[in-house]
Order: C-alpha cells, then structure tokens, then sequence
C-alpha cells in the first residue's frame, strides 16, 4: 500500500505462498492496514468520508506486473462488520497507470476509495438535543419577574451549564483547522445568545429598579419603549389602551405643550386660592364693617387685630395645602415614572423573549436543513 501509515509500513502477516505445477502461485496475507486520509469535517457530524488506498508493486513496473480488478464494483464486502460509528457506502475500485519522474517505465496501481458516512443518531440526541434544551431553558429566563431575585441567577446558570457541556463536546469533535465544523458553528450561536441573554437580563434589572430620585427617562426610551415598541409586541398597561392613534395623539399634545388640569378638585385649586384669598379678605372686611354698624361699636384696634388674625390663619393653611399638594403631586409623578421603568422593563423582557426564540428556532432549523443528511442509524 503506497500511501500506508503504519509504523513497519506494511502491515500485512508474511505467509507462505502456494505454487502450483502449472506456475501459478496464490498469495493472500492477512494484515491491518493503515492509511492517510484527509477528513473534511465541514458538515460534521452529517459528514460523509472519502479515504483511498493506492496498492501496487514496488518493485516491477507495468511491464513486467499487470494488476486487474476481479470486480467492477471494487472490493469485496461481502465480510463485511457492520461500524457503529461509520455506515459503509461503496468501495469502488479503479486501475491507474502510471509514469512517475524517477522512472520511464508505466507503473500499476490499483486504488479502492472507501466511501463512509457517519451515523448521527448518537450526536444528534446526545449533542444537538441537550444544547436546543439548555437553550430553551435561557429563554425561559425572560419570563422569570424581576422581583423574583432569581432572573440573573437563572441566565449565569444556564450559561455555565452550557459551558461545561461544551466543553465536553470540544473533546467529541475533530482537532482540525481547515474548517469549522457545522455542529461548532451552532454551538457557538447558541453561546452567544446565552450570553447575550445573560448582558440582556442586567438590563432589564436595571430598567425595573430604576427611581425617580435617580434616574430621568429619556424621551428617546418614552417614545421606543412605551409606545411603539409595545404597540408592535402587542402589549398593553392596566387602564392604558396603546394604539397608534393614541400615540400619534400623546406625540402631538406634547409637541403643543397642552397641559391643562382639570379644576373640579380641591387639590387641583390650590394654587389658584391666592387670588380667591385676597377676595376673602375684602368680603371678610365688608362683613366686619356691616356688623358694625348694626351690632355693638367696634374700635379701629380691635377692627383691624381681627383682619390679621383671618389673614395669618387663612396665609398657613395655604401653605400647608400646597405643601401636601406638591407632596401628593410629587408621590404621584415617582410613581408614575418608576411605573413606566417597570413597564420598559416588561416590554424589553417581552421583546428578548420573541427575539431569540425566533433566533433558536432559525439557527436549529437552517443547522438541520442545511446538512446533507441528518439522522443515519
């Protein structure tokens, strides 16, 4: 075998060899042979292989050695041992002749290709099965509530998880640098999405623990997060309808600063007791002058003791429900903006989840349909 690797490069067991009267001789050794082959592991483990193994004389050229194909199909399987690792195609045969650089005389070979694919059935459930779960298990983690305290601890598990079980699959796969593997390329895919998933999951915590003495929502984040990206995911806040018209609506109320409040409640009217408290002033000096001319007759100390007192009363409780007011209205408006971090947090949870589902499934799905074959018993 020319292209041997064994060590003693033959490998075959020297017999005797049987001459017959008539000249003929038959030689048959047994042997392990070992050859070169050069693996092309581009679709592993949905691969076929191709290995050839050249035989021929050393010795005698084409002149004095013929060799001839007992069979047009090649070699003879006919003993062949069923391989669980490898399934075996064909092994054609052909004759090649010959001139080589050192010498002018034709030299005969022949050459059996050993045509191999690998079976799949132990590296699809024992490889690409625990990796589509570990990364279904990720996705999962975008379902998790933030309150829970176990959405980062679930991602950083996941990721070590898949981490360690690559690991071992780097050992099941071949030492090489002329490709990259198929089964590598997904594997890597998966990984990275993992731990995109994991950097994703910091920052829906951030966004969900975010307070108002902080942190401000920027208009870009208002406009993205809170109106057209949960319009598009088809979400929506308790009492809160999100259409496209109420979007377009809230967009124009800004740009026209329309702020007005209603002015039904007393909270709303308390910045407007100013003007009504001056006019209560007046009214309360009217009532005091009308009384004294018919009650009892009042001096000009006691008159105007008794308009301070009403004024300095009246000038408090002013202060003390604007105080309450700009209190409730500052409650209010902390709880509205830590409401909306929430809900951003929500929508960018929401908006991971369809993202890398759709990217696990596509991955999976063009990893399987791109392979030449995909389960081979």
């Amino acid at each position: 075998m020319y292209n041997s690797a064994d060590e003693g490069f033959d490998g075959t067991y020297h017999t005797n060899i049987v001459v017959k009267h008539n000249g003929s001789c038959l030689y048959v050794p047994p042997g392990i042979f070992k050859s070169t082959c050069k693996i092309d592991i581009t679709w592993f483990p949905f691969d076929d292989q191709h290995c050839e193994m050249k035989f021929g004389s050393w010795t005698y050229d084409g002149n004095q050695l013929d060799l001839v194909l007992n069979s047009e199909d090649g070699g003879d399987l006919s003993d062949f041992i069923t391989n669980g690792e490898w399934y075996l195609l064909a092994m054609p045969g052909k004759k090649n002749t010959i001139v080589y650089a050192c010498c002018p005389e034709p030299y005969v070979d022949i050459t059996f290709t050993i045509q191999i694919r690998r079976r799949t059935l132990y590296y699809f459930f024992n490889l690409i099965v625990p990796c589509v779960l570990i990364s279904s298990m990720a996705l999962l983690g975008f379902t998790l509530p933030p309150d829970s305290g176990e959405k980062l601890t679930l991602g950083v598990t996941i990721l070590l998880s898949l981490t360690v079980f690559l690991n071992l699959v780097a050992e099941t796969l071949p030492q090489v640098s002329d490709a990259i593997p198929l089964l590598g390329t997904y594997f890597n895919c998966i990984m990275f999405m993992v731990a995109s998933s994991v950097v994703l999951t910091v920052v829906v915590l951030n966004y969900h623990h975010r307070t108002a003495d902080i942190h401000e929502m920027p208009p870009w984040i208002k406009s993205v997060f809170l109106q057209w990206l949960p319009w598009i995911l088809r979400m929506g806040r308790p009492g809160r309808k999100i259409t496209r018209k109420t979007i377009l609506l809230s967009n124009r109320m800004k740009e026209l600063e329309l702020k007005e409040r209603s002015s039904k409640s007393l909270l709303a009217n308390v910045l407007d007791i100013d003007d009504d408290f001056r006019h209560t002033i007046s009214g309360s000096q009217t009532a005091i002058g009308s009384s004294a001319s018919f009650g009892r007759p009042t001096t000009v100390e006691e008159h105007h003791t008794a308009i301070g007192c009403n004024h300095k009363d009246l000038h408090l409780i002013l202060k003390e429900l604007q105080f309450i007011t700009a209190r409730m209205r500052k409650a209010d408006d902390e709880a509205e903006l830590i409401s909306d971090w929430k809900f951003a947090a929500m929508v960018v949870d929401r908006f991971c989840l369809i993202v890398f589902t759709l990217f696990t499934i596509i991955a999976t799905v063009t990893v399987l349909l791109s392979a030449p074959h995909i389960i081979v018993q």
